[in-house]
């Protein structure tokens, strides 16, 4: 068959056969080049961008790599000093031994990438639309298929009209832009290529000093068409219980100070969307903010992330950051229940501000992905919103900005302008410390008269161009990993407050000298229930008791959806030494004269107090009753003896 090359040196013809090695092309390739430098050498079907080291591919075919007869092949490459290299005998032949050729490398990028479980799910699904028999037009047998009744392919754009699916999934994305196979060769390079603005440094042509001495069409970004982006990397944003918001929310309620968090959760298929992802959340973390009414100030990058992200991870299913939470909320003067509705298509749904932050976030937090030459590709980190709805009352929206968007921050290109509804583009600049190149930039919508109109971005241009809508909700059923939201949120000064006398006071009312590994008490459950709290694992790791390895069991035993089944679930964690010095504090810092788990705190002082108030008034002392039996005013158990002191709490009777 017949390959074209274009390269800086011209155009050439070669005949080659598609069960050639690469190398065979390889050797062409340095027979037309002007003293090339082999390990820069890099091919592309296309003459800017998805370029390839050619010596990433050494040991496939032709054939394999899926050129055709007449394919046009881009190449590029850097000069050397040295002089041509001699043609590389095709892979066939075995190589010398303890040589080491120019195009002996490492694996290429995409290959090693160790992607999501919930990717690696979707690429050993064909993702088709089951469809039924339709009764007008099938006219054959039970066991036959035709053009009405055959699957659909996951990106069918009637079936996405007819369901309102705004955005194609990721994957069903990734089925529409990968090219199908001919033959018995295997996928091409990957379709996927991380959109960027910036300028090309050095340019790839070398014909000129790099930006910003000089600029040219082949290191210069092409001009930005704004437009709708067509898939979306989550489908939707899962909340796995209510407990976890009204917790989130209960800041608010108490200060009127908005909050930040920090959405810990993991990544699921999601049935609802062909191929779709979903991002379940199972705890919010809030990290060091200083709360306004109208803002807040955060610290960033918060200094704890490696050592949530390392602790998430040691979940019985592994959890990382998913996307991040903030409060705006404003109660109505007339109504201080309902709240002021300030997000509308009217309005705003990101101002320019947030969309700028949420991009930033996404860019640090990309996805590994096999399916891009670079091995990452866009993210699927989340931005919430709780925010009013039109009738006064909370609600979740879920956004992300567009691949566009994470380009122009990266190219520092946009910036947040007075009304939160208008994103402003930054002029060009040259000086001697910065330069930023600005391509033109342009976006289209209807105009009065219904006609579509294109207009120049510049200066300014609506926030919406670079937002992605994601669904929202909670579950039917909830099943939350952590079962408990008792103990106190971090970084809430002067709110609530994390402090070890309070786990250790809430842990001597649980334990009993029957608790010990392999018991089947009922005080487990509750022990085990109690521990079922991300915020409490997250400060008992800060405590210095607990040594990493048992606060990760921890962390893997109390977020296993089996935990409450049986008592003994929870046997890993108390025969730890970690745990066993916890409870040693513990006993030494109970009060004298009370045994640890054998008063009732969850009595309400008030009921104490009546009880001590109505054995006082039957006459006699203050616990003394009918029959000899005395009652305690503290624990109201009934002693028969004659000490002074109750039988169960310790207390004085009198």
């Amino acid at each position: 068959m017949l390959i074209r090359i274009r390269s800086k040196d011209g155009n050439f013809r070669f005949e080659v056969q598609p069960t050639d090695d690469i190398s065979v092309l390889y050797n062409k390739i340095i027979e037309t080049s002007t003293n090339p430098d082999p390990a820069s050498i890099t091919i592309s079907n296309q003459p800017r961008g998805n370029e390839v080291k050619i010596s990433s591919l050494k040991g496939r075919t032709l054939k394999n790599l899926g050129l055709n007869h007449g394919d046009l092949i881009f190449v590029n490459y850097k000069e050397a000093s040295n002089d041509i290299p001699e043609p590389v005998a095709p892979s066939t032949s075995a190589p010398p031994s303890k040589v080491t050729r120019p195009n002996d490398v490492a694996p290429r990028p995409w290959e090693s990438v160790v992607e999501d479980p919930v990717d690696t799910y979707w690429r050993g699904q064909s993702g088709k639309i089951p469809r039924s028999r339709d009764a007008r037009f099938c006219k054959h047998s039970l066991n036959g298929m035709c053009d009405y009744c055959m699957p659909l392919e996951p990106y069918d754009a009637a079936y996405h009209k007819e369901h309102s699916i705004k955005h194609l999934s990721y994957h069903s994305y990734l089925a529409k832009v990968t090219p199908k196979p001919t033959g018995s060769s295997s996928s091409t390079l990957p379709p996927l290529n991380p959109l960027s603005y910036k300028v090309k440094v050095p340019c790839p042509t070398g014909s000129h000093p790099p930006w910003p001495a000089s600029i040219c069409t082949g290191c210069q970004p092409s001009t930005i068409s704004l437009q709708s982006q067509q898939f979306r990397m989550v489908d939707h944003l899962e909340i796995a219980s209510m407990d976890i918001v009204d917790r989130f929310l209960q800041a608010w309620r108490k200060t009127g100070l908005q909050r930040f968090g920090w959405l810990i959760g993991r990544y699921e298929p999601y049935d609802k969307v062909p191929m779709g992802i979903k991002a379940v959340v199972e705890a919010i973390y809030e990290s060091p903010q200083q709360g306004e009414l109208d803002g807040l100030t955060l610290g960033w990058p918060w200094e704890d992330e490696p050592r949530i992200r390392d602790l998430a991870a040691a979940a019985s299913t592994p959890l990382t950051v998913v996307g991040y939470i903030f409060t705006d909320l404003d109660p109505t003067p007339e109504d201080r229940t309902k709240n002021v509705y300030k997000r509308h298509p009217q309005s705003f749904f990101l101002s320019s501000l947030e969309a700028i932050f949420a991009a930033t976030l996404q860019k640090a937090n990309p996805v590994r992905t096999k399916s891009s030459p670079t091995g990452s590709y866009s993210s699927r980190f989340v931005t919430a919103v709780l925010t009013a709805t039109e009738d006064g009352q909370v609600d979740v929206s879920a956004y992300q900005v567009s691949e566009q968007a994470v380009a122009m921050v990266d190219a520092d290109m946009i910036e947040a302008s007075v009304e939160p509804g208008i994103v402003r583009v930054k002029e060009e600049e040259r000086t001697a410390n910065s330069a930023r190149y600005v391509p033109d930039v342009f976006y289209s919508y209807k105009n009065e008269y219904g006609l579509e109109v294109t207009k120049s971005a510049k200066p300014c241009f609506p926030v919406e161009y670079l937002l992605v809508n994601v669904t929202h909700g909670f579950p039917q059923t909830p099943s939350p990993f952590f079962q408990s939201t008792k103990f106190a949120i971090e970084n809430r000064p002067g709110i609530e407050d994390q402090v070890l006398d309070r786990a250790m006071a809430q842990l001597a009312k649980l334990e009993a000298p029957s608790l010990t590994p392999g018991s089947d008490s009922y005080k487990k459950v509750e022990l085990a229930r109690y521990l079922s709290d991300f915020h409490l694992v997250t400060f008992l790791q800060t405590t210095q008791l607990f040594s990493e390895s048992d606060i990760k069991l921890m962390m893997k035993t109390i977020s296993s959806p089996k935990l409450l089944e049986d008592p003994k679930n929870i046997d890993p964690i108390l025969q730890t030494d970690s745990w066993q010095t916890l409870m040693t504090f513990t006993r030494e810092s109970a009060p004298a004269g009370r045994p640890s788990g054998m008063i009732d705190d969850d009595i309400p002082q008030e009921v104490l107090d009546q009880i001590a108030a109505e054995t006082a008034a039957s006459g006699g002392s203050a616990a003394s009753g009918s029959g000899g039996i005395r009652i305690c005013p503290h624990c109201t158990f009934e002693n028969t003896h004659s000490r002074s002191d109750c039988e169960v709490c310790g207390l004085p009777l009198a």
